[in-house]
């Protein structure tokens, strides 16, 4: 089964003809194109446990292979993290068929939005795009406690999920 990009309609217009069915059913994450000091950025959220990957400075040839682009940012994402490699290539596995489709979610949008301003935050403290850590703004969006899951950090909810039952 692929694993379905939910994106929005600004990040729907970069990306070349690769939507999917609407209505396809998989694991899914939302995309969200960022505009921060007039570069286009991605942020990636994992529908379920709001595991959130910032992508910066993207440039056209990126967003045609968005797919490889999101698939590299999770792995670093990951490793930050210090996942295990087991459930990193469980993780990645889940990777491997990745299609596009429309947003469906507004519990997940209204939480990328609380993420966005978050990133524009930090971004403008660390003295913009070119000088943020993005190792360490990785590491305090998914440590912030979201409302959407319980008040609990995307980070422990994500290392459940890919453990699984």
């Amino acid at each position: 089964m692929p694993l379905l990009i939910r994106c929005t309609q600004k990040l729907l217009a970069e990306i070349p003809d690769k939507l999917a069915d609407p209505l396809a059913a998989g694991e899914s994450w939302h995309a969200n194109l960022l505009r921060i000091e007039r570069r286009k950025c991605v942020l990636f959220t994992h529908d379920t446990t709001l595991y959130s990957i910032f992508v910066p400075g993207l440039k056209k040839p990126e967003f045609e292979h968005l797919d490889e682009v999101f698939g590299q940012r999770l792995f670093k994402a990951l490793l930050w993290d210090e996942f295990s490699q087991e459930l990193i290539e469980r993780a990645l596995e889940a990777c491997r068929t990745i299609r596009f489709t429309r947003s469906n979610n507004r519990r997940v949008l209204g939480s990328m939005n609380e993420m966005r301003f978050h990133v524009e935050v930090d971004v403008e403290d660390a003295g913009g795009l070119d000088r943020i850590d993005l190792a360490d703004l990785h590491h305090r969006l998914n440590r912030t406690p979201w409302s959407a899951v319980g008040y609990r950090y995307a980070v422990d909810c994500i290392s459940g999920h890919l453990a699984g039952p």
